[in-house]
């Protein structure tokens, strides 16, 4: 082999090596969990306020929230909603982060002024809501933007004593990819941090149907599939019973509004 050929031999390698350590690094971080604090809030609007609530959030919150480090994750209103809620997803670098942003946020003049404006006839939030969450490691990557007409559905599990990663386990290994089998798309996994109520037994996750009878069909499919059927007794057998409590699923219907950066 010639000088020359040598050199570009020893060129190819190079730039193969550096290619492959590029793709390899890629994959690596997308397979890297979320390590950010998420924080839901729902916030209970005072009666007849909640439209109210809405335009300072659409007009002015969102914005200074960016402004000071808040991540937007999605805004979200219950499909039945006699409670006025608004439901929203926040995430941070940390809990040190959230609390200097908030602090930050709650100074800004913009932010005092919209406040003091949006409530000239009266408060416009009458109860708050906060739990911290870590997301789980098989959480995928939260994509913001539109995807169609759909509906989002808020699920908590309430974990029976000790089988909290029973759980997540059978999510992680199967769960999850049956959802999307069946046409279910997932959003987002989240267990509350450990100085959170629910800490030791709680998962909470929201996934996106095309609509409530899209996702009756869904779950109907999902239920009845062999895998799944498997996994669940499998799951049970080894973790000596139900990974749930009786009555520990909850299930809440939602709409995003629209600035909801996941809609």
């Amino acid at each position: 082999m010639s000088r020359w050929q040598t050199s570009v031999f020893t060129l190819a390698l190079a730039i193969g090596s550096t290619l492959l350590a590029t793709a390899l690094a890629t994959v690596s971080n997308a397979a890297d969990p979320d390590k950010r604090v998420f924080e839901m809030r729902v916030y209970y609007a005072a009666e007849g306020k909640l439209a109210a609530l809405n335009s300072r959030f659409r007009d002015h919150t969102v914005k200074l929230f960016e402004k000071h480090g808040i991540t937007n994750i999605g805004y979200f209103e219950p499909l039945e909603n006699p409670e006025r809620k608004l439901i929203y997803f926040l995430a941070y670098p940390s809990r040190e982060a959230r609390d200097a942003s908030w602090k930050a946020f709650m100074a800004d003049p913009d932010w005092q002024k919209a406040y003091k404006a949006s409530e000239v006839d009266g408060k416009l939030v009458a109860k708050v809501d906060v739990v911290y969450f870590h997301a789980t490691d098989y959480s995928p990557a939260i994509k913001s933007g539109t995807n169609g007409e759909r509906v989002f559905e808020m699920r908590t599990y309430t974990a029976s004593p000790g089988k909290l990663e029973n759980l997540n386990a059978r999510f992680r290994d199967h769960t999850v990819k049956l959802f999307e089998k069946h046409g279910m798309t997932n959003i987002a996994y989240w267990t509350p941090m450990a100085d959170q109520k629910g800490a030791n037994d709680t998962l909470l996750y929201i996934i996106a149907h095309k609509s409530q009878a899209s996702a009756k069909e869904s779950f109907g499919a999902f239920g009845k599939d062999a895998d799944w059927v498997a996994a669940r007794k499998a799951s049970e057998e080894k973790a000596g019973g139900s990974l749930t409590v009786q009555g520990g699923v909850k299930s809440v219907f939602m709409k995003a509004t629209d600035y909801s950066p996941i809609r």
